[in-house]
């Protein structure tokens, strides 16, 4: 069978420069684990018995980063799945997309976790190193450009 995870996908919006677009005010969370190759990755995780996918991505951003439902507000209309093998099995990853309510709310990392940076899109990228994540965090700049 395979490997289901789900998270978030955290943003928040600095106060744009007036001469600035709105999107360019927009930063994205990656943690890099504290295991394996230390890559960089929003929150997620596998889901628990019992539990819905979209509560296993509240339930993981709350233990990875700190991050109450209530600090967060979830974007509608953006859910995303990633498909890839990891250790020859198949995982699926679920994704849906967050603001954060406050941009300067503390992110507690745990153990998982031995860092974590807010990052604009061209250097999230380039953190991100898998290309399906790159491109997932270029398909959320897009849309999120698209609503402003």
């Amino acid at each position: 069978m395979a490997v289901r995870a789900c998270g978030l996908i955290i943003y928040r919006r600095l106060q744009p420069a007036p001469s600035s677009k709105v999107t360019d005010s927009i930063e994205y969370l990656l943690l890099q684990t504290s295991y394996g190759t230390h890559h960089w990755t929003p929150p997620k995780g596998h889901v628990d018995p019992g539990e819905d996918d979209l509560q296993t991505a509240f339930r993981e951003t709350q233990e990875e980063a700190g991050l109450q439902a209530s600090q967060l507000t979830l974007i509608e209309g953006y859910r995303k799945e990633l498909h890839y093998p990891v250790r020859g099995k198949p995982k699926t990853v679920v994704y849906w997309l967050a603001e954060m309510k406050d941009c300067n709310t503390e992110i507690k990392l745990s153990e998982e976790h031995q860092a974590f940076q807010w990052l604009k899109l061209e250097d999230a990228c380039k953190f991100a190193e898998y290309e399906d994540m790159q491109a997932m965090l270029k398909e959320v700049h897009q849309f999120l450009c698209s609503r402003e």
